[in-house]
Order: C-alpha cells, then structure tokens, then sequence
C-alpha cells in the first residue's frame, strides 16, 4: 500500500475537509467530459493550482485506467520508474492496473516503489480523479529521466501497451511550468512553451526549454504523454486554462506558473 505523504500539505487529510476544498476547486467549473486522450495538470497545493487542475478534470471523461506521469523532485529510485502499489488517499484506495503494467516488461519503465514514496506529482491528482468519478484503476509513472528520447520512448511503451491490452485510457502529464520568476518572465516563457505543446511539437518542447531555460518540471512528463496521446490518434491540443501563484497570493515578483492542458 502506498499511503499518502503530503495529505495535510498539498490538501486536506480530513476527507471531509478534503471534499469541501475539492467542491472549492471546481465552483464556478461546469463538468462537461470531452473525448480526451491526454492532459497536462499542475501538481501544486490546492490552495494555490486546485482550480486551474479542476478546469481538466471538468472535462475529463470516465476511462478504465488513468495512467499519471510526473517528474521525480525527490531523486529517490529508478530513472523511469513504475509504481504497482494501491494507492491509497482520504477518499479511498485506488488499485493500479497490474495487467497494463505487465505489458511494459522490457520497456524503459521500471517497477520501483522508492521512487513514489516520497513524491508529491501524482499522488496530489488521485483526489481530483476519485472526485468525479469511480470504478477505475491507475499506472503511476514517475519520472527522473526526462531527456528527448527518453520521453518519446516512455510514450511510445505506454502506447504500445494500450494497443495491446485494448484498455480505455487517458494519460495525465503531472506538472507545473516556470518556477520562481516574475509573472511577466513567466507568462511570456509559458505561452512560448506551451504553444509547443498546442502543437504536438515533441522536439521543440526541448528546443524551446532550452533556448529559454524554461524550469518547467515536468517536461519529460508532458513529452510522454504527448507521444502516447498521438500514437492513440489525438490530433490536437489546447490550453483552457492558465495562472500563476502570484494570482492567488498577489506577489508577482517571483511565481510559478500553472497550466490545464487538454489533449484530443
């Protein structure tokens, strides 16, 4: 079992506390699923990006399993690393999807527990999911490594795991996009990077990031994903939503940057 570890920090560890700050996030969202294959989600405090994280989960629609990318802060763990644990959180246990796991034997993506322990990316989204729907499974990937081709490799294994099991996914790409910059540094770097993202341009995400030294964190996440998204058959993206911290605590000096990114 993998117990939650910033239950009480990133949210609420009561479970009805947790309820009352999840029907906070989505006041004012009309919950409309869509036929998404992908999404980018940030992963802060729910104080800080809950709102802008319920704009996709307003429109994410009921899948059999839920396969969550996000970046490893920790160091913890395998480069690329597989959880097949229950996950458990306030609202409940979630199971993993051991036979969609299995299916990524001999890929980049390793079964590794220690990776997940400690991290924060993918366990702050299971509320969301639980929120508005049930009956279904997770594949939590975490990921260390998060270079061009090892990216493209993780989505092309995701992809071709999903072929092959027949399962109805939607995969979620944990992360949160310029960290500790002005509002204008970082609303310029985001939508520059983003409008890679709009594009289902893999590469020049990384020639973007690079050109700029953008501090998204969960770039190789976001590449994953959209590698798999488009081999599934998506064929656009766009960005619904987009904020800074600085919009909720009022400080622009130095902020991070949050995007709800849908993938068709």
């Amino acid at each position: 079992m993998r117990e939650p570890v910033v239950a009480g920090q990133f949210y609420p560890s009561d479970s009805n506390a947790l309820i009352v700050e999840l029907r906070n996030c989505f006041m004012d969202i009309e919950v409309t699923p869509t036929n998404m294959l992908g999404a980018v989600v940030p992963h802060a405090g729910y104080s800080f990006s809950g709102s802008v994280a319920a704009e996709v989960y307003s429109k994410i629609p009921k899948a059999e399993t839920y396969i969550i990318i996000g970046p490893n802060h920790t160091g913890y763990g395998e480069p690329v690393s597989l959880s097949m644990d229950t996950w458990i959180t306030p609202l409940g246990e979630i199971k993993s999807d051991t036979e969609l796991a299995e299916n990524l034997t001999g890929s980049i993506i390793v079964e590794d527990e220690l990776a997940h322990s400690l991290e924060h990316s993918i366990e702050v989204q299971l509320p969301f999911l639980q929120y508005i729907h049930d009956d279904f499974k997770i594949l939590n990937i975490c990921m260390g490594l998060q270079d061009e081709k090892s990216a493209i490799n993780v989505g092309n294994a995701i992809a071709k795991a999903v072929k092959q099991t027949g399962k109805n996914v939607v995969i979620i790409a944990s992360s949160d996009f310029t960290h500790y910059e002005s509002a204008e540094v970082a609303y310029n770097n985001d939508k520059y990077l983003i409008e890679a993202v709009e594009n289902l341009a893999v590469p020049e995400i990384y020639n973007r990031i690079n050109e700029l030294n953008i501090s998204a964190c969960g770039f190789g996440p976001i590449a994953s994903m959209l590698t798999a998204s488009t081999l599934l058959g998506a064929k656009k993206s766009r960005l619904i939503r987009y904020q800074t911290s600085g919009d909720i605590i009022g400080d622009m000096r130095s902020v991070v940057g949050y995007g709800a990114i849908i993938v068709e």
